[in-house]
């Protein structure tokens, strides 16, 4: 009789690998989770999280959020103390393009007889370089090459808004000033505070009576009266606006 050299099969038979990790994974599953220490850095995490959610970036505050809410806006530990400071709303004064002051091309025209041109040159320099920067008429500066000398004094008049009349011994000897006085009172004959006498090397005995219903500067100051007309000026200005 021949002797079997098998090995007996095992009653229990050996688990395959495949087995093995599904009864490890079933373990695993059934074992409670450690509750984790949360950490310090953790919080700085979820609060980085939260603020950028909020439309908030924890690294900068030099922008306000988008949507933030008015609370948010006036709380001290906002970012809005970060923030630039608003610049303030732009003052519209008379020298405003919105205001009546540039409806005419020049702020005031100013007459005078030809040998006081010097002294009118000095008032135009002192109006024009001032703070208000004031459009001044010259005849003998701006008047059209060529056109006609009462044509242009006419314009003149009426393309300013004041007038200021250099009144002086050479004014009153002069016709042609005395023509520019009477066309400067008709062309604004009831506006107020427009037409600017400035009395200069006379008394008030020899202020023309044409005029006498309003009052003049007294050219006998140390600034020559200028700053008086330039003020003059400017309040008419401001009335337009």
């Amino acid at each position: 009789m021949a002797s079997s050299s098998s090995v007996p099969a095992s009653s229990t038979p050996s688990k395959k690998p495949r087995d093995k990790i599904a009864d490890w994974f079933r373990q695993a599953l059934l074992k409670k989770p450690k509750k984790m220490p949360i950490s310090q850095e953790s919080h700085l995490y979820d609060g980085s999280q939260t603020a950028t959610q909020d439309g908030l970036s924890p690294s900068s505050c030099s922008s306000p959020p988008s949507h933030s809410s008015p609370e948010s806006r006036s709380s001290p530990s906002s970012c809005s103390s970060g923030m630039s400071p608003t610049s303030p709303p732009t003052h519209v004064d008379s020298s405003s393009s919105s205001s009546g002051r540039w409806s005419k091309d020049y702020d005031v025209c100013v007459c005078h007889s030809e040998e006081d041109l010097e002294a009118a040159q000095e008032l135009v320099s002192y109006l024009e370089g001032s703070q208000a920067s004031l459009r001044c008429f010259l005849q003998l500066r701006d008047a059209a090459p060529g056109g006609a000398i009462v044509s242009e004094l006419c314009q003149a008049l009426s393309r300013s808004h004041c007038r200021v009349l250099l009144i002086t011994p050479g004014f009153l000897r002069d016709p042609w000033c005395k023509y520019q006085m009477l066309q400067a009172l008709t062309e604004a004959p009831a506006s107020e505070g427009c037409t600017i006498p400035l009395l200069s090397g006379l008394s008030r005995a020899a202020y023309p009576p044409e005029l006498r219903f309003m009052y003049y500067v007294d050219g006998r100051g140390k600034d020559g009266g200028f700053y008086q007309v330039k003020e003059a000026v400017i309040h008419y200005l401001e009335t337009l606006s």
